[in-house]
């Protein structure tokens, strides 16, 4: 009962025994990068999209509506450029919380200093 209990599941969060038990051959035995053209490649590109698949059944999506990203801050990435992307002209205020992460908060300065946005605004 002296173990610790981890509260920072914003940062890792442990992987459930089903998605280990998936994903075990490909971090020991095929582990191709999906965006070469040899066989190992091939191999993880297909298993790539048939995961992709699987996901947008579940979610009621299309495949290509599914985005895989490396890490949180590449996901945050992704999501605020599409955001101001998808705001167009009228997208002249990005109103973030003033208790989002550093990527997010580093993100949005960049967005507000190279792009069309006058100011960016933090809201508790």
């Amino acid at each position: 009962m002296n173990e610790p209990i981890y509260l920072d599941h914003n940062a890792t969060t442990p992987v459930a025994p089903e998605v280990f038990a998936a994903m075990t051959p490909w971090l020991r035995q095929h582990f191709g990068n999906p965006s070469s053209s040899h066989r190992y490649g091939r191999l993880a590109a297909q298993a790539v999209a048939h995961a992709r698949a699987q996901l947008a059944v579940l979610i009621g999506a299309r495949p290509p509506e599914i985005v895989f990203t490396g890490c949180a801050t590449e996901a945050n990435n992704l999501a605020l450029f599409g955001v101001v992307q998808a705001a167009g002209p009228a997208g002249r205020h990005l109103v973030i919380s003033s208790e989002t992460g550093a990527s997010i908060s580093a993100m949005s300065a960049g967005v507000v200093r190279n792009s069309r946005m006058l100011r960016r605004s933090f809201r508790a």
